[in-house]
């Protein structure tokens, strides 16, 4: 066993725990921070698959702006009424029907992950992705480049045109 796989399995039981706690936690900001690692454990097993872009993009996206956004959610809304919780027989036979639909769908993943053909490719180490991705959006997707640049140009304009509007 190398350090990469050790590296994998940390990463893999960092986002298996902080999933957990996000489903179990009781309360909604410690579910948020779960969340966090879970994020952070999906970047780092990017950066092991050489997706330095994607796990720069997982950072950013998600947890600069899905999770803080769901945090200030959260913060917002301190006080929520009327919500009932599911008790007795009604709640007993939905947690027993999740849990059976649970072990089955676990029962065929690991079927599928004992019977599929793992091909693995020793490639050589690539510096970064980020030089294949510039130079082919730079040469031959140039055009999709500066359509996609002033489409969001366009969007941003609109958008402080509507926002000043108002006022």
């Amino acid at each position: 066993m190398n350090i990469i796989e050790i590296v994998f399995y940390v990463f893999a039981l960092i986002i298996i725990v902080s999933a957990m706690g996000v489903v179990f936690s009781h309360k909604l900001m410690y579910s948020a921070f779960s969340l966090l690692f879970t994020f952070f454990g999906v970047a780092g097993i990017y950066v092991l698959l050489n997706a330095d872009f994607l796990a720069v993009v997982q950072i950013m996206i998600y947890v600069g702006g899905i999770l803080v956004l769901i945090i200030f959610g959260i913060m917002l809304t301190t006080k929520v009424t009327d919500v009932e919780s599911i008790s007795g027989s009604t709640g007993k036979l939905i947690y027993l029907s999740s849990a059976i639909v649970s072990a089955i769908l676990f029962l065929v993943l690991v079927y599928m992950f004992n019977t599929s053909n793992w091909n693995v490719y020793t490639t050589p180490y690539r510096e970064t992705t980020l030089d294949m991705l510039g130079n082919a959006l730079l040469t031959k997707y140039v055009l999709t480049f500066f359509m996609a640049a002033i489409l969001l140009l366009v969007a941003f304009i609109g958008a402080a045109f509507i926002a000043k509007k108002g006022k």
